[in-house]
């Protein structure tokens, strides 16, 4: 053997590991780079002259360019984060409340009675039309016509 010699190499569980670690950081490098990127465009504060400065410096000195925005800016990337991630929530939120809302029909059976209850009170329907329309909405079935030629004698 040469007089030079590697600890790494005397020792092949120590070499993969070093081999593992610089895996890791380099896999880390590029998240850390593409959140950088991904803030740069997020950010509503900069310009697009600032953005663009921004993106060139990352990707012509990608090593000095993020470490420096990360020193400049990084203290609000997380704020950032943060403050899309609630917007998401909120948007996924009230899509999910329009969406249920709208699967009802938008009315439920205590407004379908309280429209049946009115309708009474006029006069326009009898008590034996009031009483079946009230069992057709309590079980479910809601105040669907039933004209057809498959509709049951009890709608009728």
């Amino acid at each position: 053997m040469s007089g030079t010699t590697y600890l790494a190499y005397d020792y092949p569980l120590l070499g993969a590991f070093l081999s593992m670690l610089v895996f890791f950081l380099w896999i880390m490098w590029f998240i850390l780079l593409f959140r950088v990127v991904v803030d740069i465009f997020r950010d509503d504060g900069l310009s697009g002259w600032a953005k663009t400065g921004w993106l060139v410096f990352t990707i012509v000195l990608p090593f000095l360019g993020v470490f420096v925005y990360v020193i400049a800016r990084g203290k609000n990337m997380g704020r950032r984060e943060i403050t899309q991630a609630r917007q998401q929530q909120e948007a996924f939120d009230s899509y999910i409340r329009e969406t249920a809302k709208g699967a009802g029909g938008g009315t439920s059976s205590v407004d379908e009675l309280a429209r049946l209850s009115e309708i009474k009170a006029r006069g326009d329907i009898s008590d034996d039309e009031f009483r079946r329309a009230k069992e057709l909405v309590l079980t479910g079935h809601g105040p669907q016509e039933h004209h057809g030629p498959y509709a049951s004698s009890a709608g009728r």
